[in-house]
């Protein structure tokens, strides 16, 4: 049995063979070294996603084109195909998938949120791992992922807590007016004392929010430079804070304020 054809092309198959063996090491090279750049955070994650993508699709396309070349394919003709399948592709194409693409290309490059960050959106926090061209994906602090299509992301209003930077919360009660507000406000910043996650600077402290009907809201506010874990803390914060309420007799349950009064 013969293979004229491979007979033919076996110089220019060993040849695109090898070709693609260098291109990948190089490839595979640059990945190491743009990983070994954001361990030293010397680039952000985001950063690094975009350089190794483009690094990918580039290499792609040079192996594409020589081994073309190899075997006396013209790159304007083959260029040519492309478009016209493109063209195709899209004139089919779903126009919220050409919307999400655009949008996926709008997030890369305007960076209002990076691979890592702890974002708040649709009523639930969310880790980002990975944005690609259609979809951002992201988990809960339950591991569950969830796919968001980019272009529902630009029309959506975003928390981000980032993943290194402080950030503020606020834990708010309230409590009788017979209650002294020296006695809440200790209580409070007592609760804040007792978790170890919060951070000392800025300190926390004590503001009187709102003067309600029947009760007065104090609201503690506190620090931490753990977003990412900004749920588990503020139910540490919740904890002390009912805990303490309990310890100095104050009573935060308003309904029973006002059963009492009316």
């Amino acid at each position: 049995m013969s293979f004229p054809w491979l007979y033919r092309n076996g110089y220019n198959l060993l040849f695109s063979l090898i070709f693609t063996v260098i291109v990948y090491s190089f490839y595979r090279i640059i990945s190491k070294q743009i990983e070994r750049l954001r361990n030293e955070s010397k680039l952000e994650d985001t950063g690094a996603f975009l350089l190794r993508r483009m690094f990918k699709w580039s290499s792609g396309l040079i192996v594409l084109a020589f081994a073309f070349s190899q075997f006396g394919i013209k790159i304007d003709l083959i260029a040519g195909l492309l478009v016209l399948a493109g063209g195709t592709v899209v004139g089919f194409a779903a126009m919220n998938t050409l919307g999400n693409a655009i949008a996926g290309l709008i997030i890369m490059f305007s960076r209002p949120f990076k691979i890592g960050d702890r974002l708040y959106l649709d009523g639930q926090f969310m880790d980002v791992e990975d944005i690609d061209l259609i979809f951002t994906r992201m988990t809960t602090p339950d591991n569950v992922n969830v796919a968001i299509p980019n272009q529902k992301l630009l029309q959506t209003e975003i928390v981000d807590y980032g993943k290194e930077k402080g950030v503020r919360r606020s834990h708010a009660i309230t409590a009788g007016y017979s209650d002294s507000h020296e006695t809440v406000e200790a209580a409070l910043l007592e609760a804040a004392d007792k978790v170890e996650e919060l951070s000392d600077a800025p300190e926390p402290y004590v503001w009187i929010t709102e003067f309600q009907k029947y009760a007065v809201e104090y609201s503690l506010f506190v620090f931490i430079d753990e977003p990412r874990r900004v749920q588990e803390i503020d139910a540490k914060v919740r904890k002390e804070i009912l805990i303490a309420c309990e310890k100095h007799g104050i009573d935060i349950s308003t309904p029973t304020l006002i059963k009492n009064v009316t």
